[in-house]
């Protein structure tokens, strides 16, 4: 939205270009006029799905939680720290790190192999902020190459956009929230990191550990995203990988055990080469 560039939001902060967006908001960049030097910062402007102004207190509270949820994550030094939220002519805008770096999807072109030694290092890292992530009772669900940042300063891979999170409660609140903030949350993922159950609403903190595991493969194959959607499924629904590639047998049987819809309870790791 241009028109949106350039706005002062929260009565400090600077639109400065649009990140991305789609289903209930929009993310921007944006400077912090009331910090020295006006550092940068992410803007997520978030829209209730509903013009009923009955159910606006229900938005608000929901979006409330959701506030405190990312509070909480935000402990964690590989995902971005929540700096504000607020509301705003019955919209509603969470503030927080800007991170400085590159999406690892640049890292995965098409026909590019990584060695196993560096998918197993790239496992380990995202699963120590999984594991956080899912001790606080959130699953994520939409772990992709897009949402990892390769932050700059110390080589690390950020969790990034968690808009998609999801505590785990009760499914009447779920299905609440999702006609409320977001008409989309019960089918949100992207095609190829997501798995069946998730399609069918019901995901699980398994869902989350699924989606690295392709991730995994799609770095140890050199798989593009579209192609990932289109690997085949055995008979016990494990997706079929490893003739496109030779790794050790222990990293198939965790890779297989972590891709195969809700049964992916083993999140151990193969030691370094």
């Amino acid at each position: 939205m241009q028109a949106f560039d350039g706005k002062l939001v929260g009565g400090r902060y600077k639109v400065i270009n649009r990140l991305g967006g789609g289903g209930g908001g929009e993310t921007y960049t944006a400077a912090d006029m009331h910090r020295p030097g006006h550092p940068k910062c992410v803007v997520k402007r978030l829209k209730p799905a509903t013009n009923d102004p009955s159910l606006l207190p229900i938005a608000r509270n929901l979006f409330n939680r959701e506030a405190e949820t990312l509070e909480h994550l935000g402990h964690h030094n590989q995902i971005p720290r929540l700096l504000a939220y607020f509301e705003e002519d019955a919209e509603f805008y969470l503030v927080q790190d800007f991170i400085e770096g590159h999406p690892l999807n640049v890292e995965l072109p098409a026909g590019h192999c990584w060695s196993e030694t560096k998918v197993i290092q790239l496992l380990q890292d995202v699963l120590t902020t999984l594991e956080f992530v899912h001790s606080q009772g959130v699953i994520h669900r939409d772990v992709k190459p897009a949402n990892l940042i390769r932050r700059n300063q110390d080589n690390k891979l950020v969790l990034i956009d968690f808009g998609a999170v999801k505590q785990v409660r009760g499914d009447t609140q779920a299905i609440t929230h999702s006609r409320i903030i977001n008409p989309t949350t019960i089918s949100i993922g992207t095609e190829g990191y997501m798995p069946p159950e998730q399609w069918m609403g019901k995901p699980y903190l398994s869902s989350d550990i699924y989606a690295l595991g392709m991730i995994g493969i799609q770095a140890l194959t050199g798989t593009d995203q579209i192609h990932l959607a289109q690997l085949p499924r055995d008979s016990r629904l494990e997706v079929v990988w490893q003739p496109k590639t030779q790794v050790s047998d222990e990293l198939v049987v965790i890779l297989s055990k972590w891709c195969v819809t809700t049964s992916c309870s083993a999140i151990s790791l193969p030691r370094r080469h």
